[in-house]
């Protein structure tokens, strides 16, 4: 037996953990890492280029020609990757809740680099983060042993999950084609919705994909199978469908309302499917089931309390209307302490963790 081998068994026993569940969570906490300093390099980017030429939130452009706008850039791309190869190696349930992370990792930063004060309440809301990612990592499931993509297409083509894609395919197409023209200005949900119910079907192509290329760089080419394509194809349709609409909400409404709100749906969503799909909670006891959801309560609890007091931080009113301006600052970040990104800063591939990404100009 090998050394790496010895190592992973030590790892497994020690923790509890599988070895492929330690790897997901190693590259969803370095996602979470990267893409919170990324919110923080691309603010002093922009503010660095709104100095000398055309701020981003009046359309400008200048921030093109500012290396530190791109090694946010650059930041928060290698943090998607991140992302993307924790789903190959975890489930769904362990890697998506832990996005909440990178809102604590950008808001310690701001506090400490761009002195935007964090509140008590805030401070408490990190925490509450931070118990609920432990109480899912510490009793998530083992990822299921998958040797080809095909065999995700089997559980991906059972009518359990095709039950759960025709209805939340349904759900948007009435939310994009009937509820959006008439209510998308002025309720909320309906832009959220439709990037909620998609996104919960791009992270499974996208943990599908990841699957495929994982078993193709051991040995195990996949890209011979038909299967693959499609579910590219698929994580290409929902991420543009994503893309569109989570612009659209972060242009209309506020994003310290959208970006909990979102949260929770994507994240729940997400775990509706996960647990259709790969049957995830078939491997564990009720007591463990019950823990992690108690796990994912308690962030939601931080994510909320943590944009709430945002707004305490800048000394606005405890109650934001949902609605505000655009361009809310000279800087083109709406003043609620974690900084925003505009389209100019790119749009990530998992959108709970980063949602103010996908800010318009």
């Amino acid at each position: 037996m090998g050394g790496a081998q010895l190592v992973g068994r030590w790892v497994e026993s020690y923790t509890g953990m599988s070895t492929d569940n330690i790897k997901g969570l190693l590259l969803a906490l370095s996602s979470s890492l990267f893409i919170g300093a990324s919110f923080i390099v691309k603010k002093k980017g922009l503010k660095k280029a709104g100095a000398s030429g055309v701020r981003a939130g009046v359309g400008g452009y200048s921030y093109l020609l500012e290396p530190l706008w791109w090694a946010g850039m650059v930041t928060m791309i290698v943090g998607e990757i991140a992302n993307f190869a924790a789903y190959a190696f975890a489930p769904a349930i362990l890697v998506t809740p832990l996005g909440a992370l990178s809102i604590i990792i950008s808001a310690v930063l701001a506090h400490i680099m761009l002195r935007e004060k964090l509140h008590t309440f805030g401070i408490l809301g990190c925490i509450l983060c931070v118990v609920g990612s432990t109480t899912i990592v510490l009793h998530a499931p083992p990822e299921r042993q998958i040797e080809s993509v095909a065999e995700v297409w089997d559980l991906a083509t059972e009518p359990a999950f095709l039950c759960y894609a025709a209805v939340v395919l349904a759900a948007a197409f009435v939310l994009i084609f009937h509820f959006v023209p008439e209510y998308g200005q002025t309720h909320i949900m309906v832009y959220v919705g439709i990037c909620s119910l998609v996104g919960s079907l791009s992270v499974m192509s996208v943990k599908a994909l990841g699957i495929a290329l994982k078993l193709t760089f051991s040995g195990m080419n996949q890209l011979v199978y038909p299967q693959t394509w499609v579910f590219s194809s698929v994580v290409t349709l929902c991420i543009v469908t994503q893309m569109n609409y989570l612009n659209k909400a972060l242009d209309t409404f506020n994003t310290a309302v959208v970006s909990p709100i979102y949260y929770t749906m994507f994240t729940s969503l997400t775990i509706l499917a996960s647990v259709i799909m790969f049957k995830d909670w078939d491997r564990q006891n009720p007591t463990q089931i019950v823990t992690e959801m108690c796990g994912f309560v308690t962030i939601l609890s931080g994510t909320f309390l943590l944009h709430k007091t945002k707004d305490m931080v800048d000394g606005l009113p405890p109650n934001l209307p949902i609605r505000l301006p655009k361009h809310a600052d000279e800087d083109g970040y709406a003043a609620e302490g974690i900084p925003l990104r505009s389209a100019a800063d790119g749009i990530p591939l998992r959108s709970p963790r980063a949602t103010d990404s996908f800010r318009s100009s």
